[in-house]
Parts: structure tokens; C-alpha cells; sequence
């Protein structure tokens, strides 16, 4: 069989060492070349075209970012953004993911030669999934990423106004490799009266702060990352912290957010299928769930408990996802209704809503 052919970019040589050795010991991996700046390894990728690349933000003659950007537009390829865990780390990695990095490594601040060696596994099962990524570039519209936009005072109210509905609907999405841009694609196009969305995106603490307040300067509805105990109101999204997990529970009338710490659950953490779970206990027919992109199988035994228990259930197609893994085994679960493309989801949402509302209604 033949192996994944990768190229690291960094400007620490210790970090290129034990990046380098960490490749090399797996069967099914090699490291072809080791780059101290992006302009070495732009001919090293031009001379060798691996399979993946490993690669650093902060380097010398060229900025990642800046890196990735020509990357993408001239020689699309998977990476992986290797980046160090600090706040200005974490808004350059979802920018990284915004210009189509696959998905990203938080490198240690300190410690980098044990950390990077506890991350090996982390690391490598990266490198793998990347080898087998799709290369999809997500725009969002044009107004939407246009200096000094803002979403919510241009908000336009919708042909058919969800009103009541949405306060007894709560959507849940899960995702994992790609869904940091899939749910953004899924977040910009929901009206400012939409349910409320409560998501577990695979991601490390320290990043999704980060995450939830770039996604909201876009979204007409508010995006934060969630709070234990706070209530969850129509026209937010709540998004599980990094390194917690997020579910849903009930009081009286209303609906609160739990985050708490615990073991991994399908070895991630936060994991869907404990926000899934809850769903299906908790919120029951009122609940509608989205599977995107993402490696494994994540949330979908939980999904299929959603849709025994009333939900209504979709899941993103093959075509749009970087990887369709999850998607793939929610729907071999029996879990979705339907199966979508990434642009069509929102849309088919409100149909679906404002379906269901006149149903009820034409019963009263």
C-alpha cells in the first residue's frame, strides 16, 4: 500500500524533528521534507507534490496565512495548520480553516517536545484524514464578509415569520473535520427568528470562544459559546466549549444549557452524541438534527434515538463534505429523513418549519 507523502513547515527545528519522527513511524506515512519557511517549502511541494503538508502560522518570509491563501488558489492540497494555543493562535487557525485547511493541531506553548508526543496519535490520525479530504472552499455571501458588516442590523425579516414555532424548536447539529466552515454555512443563512441552535463541533479548549464570536459578526441570529445553566432562547446558537461536553435539559417551561466535564465519549470531548442524546430525551418531537461533515461515527447511534423519539433528522450529502463519515453512518443507522447539500439545508429547515406549524394549526 502505497503511503501518505507529507510535507512539514515550520520554522522550529526541534518542531520539524519530532514532527519528522512522529510521520516516520507510522506504516502507512512518510515524511518527504521538512521546510523552515513557506518559500522553501513552496519548492519543496513544487519538487515533491506530497500528499499532505503540516503547517506552522507564525513563520519567517512569509506568514502561514498568507501561505495557505496562495496554496489554495494556485495548488489546492490538504493541510493541517500546526498552531500554538494562544488567542491570536486561535483567530489565524479558523481563518486557516476558512481558506480550506483541513484541520488543525494546538501545538503546546511549552513543553513542545512531550506535547507533541502525546499528540502523536492526534497528529496522525489528522495527517490520515486529510490524505482523504475533499478540497471544498465555503463562501460565505458577499455582504456577509464585507468590513464592518453587521448581520443582525441588516437583518431582513423572512418571507414567512417563524414566530411562536420558534420558541418550541430547538435544532441540534453535531460536525467534526470541515464543520467549522459547514456550520458556519448552516448558521449565516437562518433568519433572526430561527429556533435556537445548540452544535458540538470536535474542537480543543481555547478555540471555540474564538469560533463563536467570528460566527457572530456574521449570523443575523447570536452565536456564543454555552454556559452551564443558562437558558436557550430562540435566535441564539450555543456552541459546547472546547474540552466540554454540551447537552440539553429541562426546566418548567423552559429550556437550559448543561456543560460539563466527564470522560471522552466516542473518544471525543465534547462529543455529539452526548448533545444528541439529551435531544432525544429531553426535547423529543421538538427537536431537529443536523449531521455535517466529520471523521467517524460520532452522534449517530444518538441520532437515530432522536428520530424514534419524533425528531426530524438530516444529514449533510457526500458531495459537499470534507469528510463523509459521520454523515455516512448516521444515515446507515436508519437516523435521517434526508440527505442534503450544504446550501440546502437552511432552506429546507425553514420549509420544514413552517410545514409543521401550518399542520398544527389546520388542527386547532
Amino acid at each position: 500500500m502505497a503511503k501518505t507523502r507529507v510535507v512539514v513547515v515550520d520554522d522550529s527545528a526541534l518542531v520539524r524533528s519530532l514532527l519528522t519522527e512522529i510521520i516516520n513511524r507510522q506504516p502507512d506515512m512518510e515524511c518527504i521534507g521538512a521546510a523552515a519557511d513557506p518559500l522553501l517549502a513552496r519548492e519543496m511541494i513544487r519538487n515533491l507534490n506530497p500528499d499532505v503538508i503540516t503547517l506552522d502560522v507564525e513563520m519567517p518570509r512569509m506568514d502561514g496565512i498568507d501561505f495557505l491563501a496562495k496554496l489554495m488558489r494556485l495548488r489546492p492540497m490538504p493541510v493541517v495548520m500546526v498552531s500554538t494555543l494562544t488567542e491570536r493562535g486561535a483567530e489565524v487557525t479558523l481563518k486557516a480553516l476558512e481558506l480550506g485547511a483541513i484541520d488543525f493541531v494546538a501545538k503546546p506553548k511549552i513543553g513542545v517536545a512531550d506535547g507533541l508526543r502525546q499528540l502523536q496519535d492526534d497528529i496522525t490520525d489528522k495527517i490520515r484524514i486529510a490524505s482523504k479530504a475533499r478540497i471544498h472552499r465555503l463562501h460565505a455571501p458577499a455582504a456577509a464578509g464585507t468590513p464592518g458588516h453587521d448581520a443582525k442590523a441588516v437583518a431582513r425579516p423572512v418571507s414567512a415569520s417563524l414566530g411562536h414555532l420558534s420558541t418550541e424548536k430547538i435544532i441540534f447539529i453535531g460536525a467534526s473535520t470541515g464543520g467549522t466552515e459547514a456550520t458556519k454555512e448552516v448558521l449565516i443563512t437562518l433568519p433572526a427568528d430561527s429556533p435556537a441552535v445548540v452544535i458540538t463541533q470536535h474542537m480543543p479548549p481555547g478555540f471555540t470562544r474564538n469560533y463563536a464570536a467570528r460566527l457572530d459578526g456574521l449570523c443575523k441570529i447570536s452565536v456564543k459559546e454555552a454556559v452551564d445553566g443558562e437558558r436557550i432562547l430562540p435566535g441564539h446558537a450555543y456552541i459546547a466549549p472546547g474540552g466540554m461536553h454540551l447537552s440539553v435539559e429541562r426546566s418548567g417551561a423552559n429550556y437550559l444549557a448543561r456543560v460539563q466535564d466527564g470522560d471522552p465519549v466516542n473518544r471525543h470531548k465534547p462529543s455529539v452524541e452526548v448533545l444528541f442524546k439529551s435531544a432525544a430525551r429531553v426535547v423529543g418531537p421538538n427537536a431537529v438534527g443536523i449531521m455535517l461533515t466529520g471523521m467517524g461515527a460520532d452522534g449517530a447511534t444518538a441520532m437515530r434515538e432522536m428520530r424514534d423519539a419524533g425528531a426530524y433528522c438530516v444529514a449533510q450529502d457526500e458531495a459537499t463534505c470534507v469528510v463523509f463519515g459521520m454523515p455516512r453512518e448516521a444515515i446507515a443507522a436508519g437516523a435521517v429523513q434526508e440527505v442534503l447539500p450544504l446550501t440546502k439545508i437552511t432552506g429546507h429547515l425553514m420549509d420544514h418549519f413552517r410545514a409543521t406549524a401550518g399542520s398544527a394549526l389546520s388542527r386547532v
